[in-house]
């Protein structure tokens, strides 16, 4: 959990116009927003964009974050979610067939980041390989749950939300959210079936 004090403190600097105090919220919130933005871009050079968009938001609006109202995490997922929406109401037709082919054969290297493509004594290929295919089908499976159920299902299985947190970012009940989660990991459960069934 982020402390409440420390990151308000970090905010008001940065409001005040402290670069340093920026480049911690950064550091501090890029990998989580970025894994939000990938989980429902599909696509690495999309998400690294959105997760531009969204930090380049956060900075115009940094001044409307008041403390007493919640947690700047949830306050950074609203933003996030909400930026995601609009990129998905704009880009609904591609979305399907983006994701699949959004790495082209015979080039999977170049779009690792550098830290991937330097040989290490851990995992091994094989494993690389399986790692990365099981997070494709996953991924290929959200993609085919509703906006509604898919986004609730990430917050709280990918990004370790609560519901009064996902409640509060998604502006509906707790009992809503929680019924959007059981239903949205009970249809992912049968894609995922499905999928492993015909593999077999």
């Amino acid at each position: 959990m982020e402390d409440a004090q420390a990151v308000g403190m970090l905010v008001r600097r940065c409001v005040a116009g402290d670069a340093v105090a920026w480049e911690e919220i950064v550091q501090r919130y890029n990998r989580r927003i970025y894994n939000i933005c990938y989980r429902f871009a599909g696509s690495t050079d999309d998400a690294q964009d959105l997760t531009q968009e969204v930090f380049i938001k956060m900075y115009r609006t940094l001044n409307s974050y008041d403390v007493e109202r919640g947690a700047f995490m949830t306050w950074v997922t609203t933003i996030t979610r909400n930026l995601l929406v609009d990129h998905f109401r704009k880009s609904r037709q591609d979305r399907v067939t983006d994701s699949i082919d959004a790495v082209p054969s015979g080039h999977e290297d170049d779009a690792l980041p550098l830290s991937d493509r330097i040989r290490d004594k851990a995992p091994t290929p094989d494993a690389r390989a399986q790692s990365r295919e099981t997070r494709d089908t996953v991924h290929r499976a959200l993609e085919k749950l509703s906006p509604e159920l898919r986004e609730a299902v990430i917050l709280r299985d990918l990004q370790g939300m609560d519901y009064r947190e996902i409640a509060a970012v998604l502006r509906v009940p707790e009992g809503t959210v929680k019924s959007r989660i059981n239903r949205g990991r009970a249809e992912l459960a049968r894609l995922l079936q499905r999928t492993y069934r015909q593999v077999m």
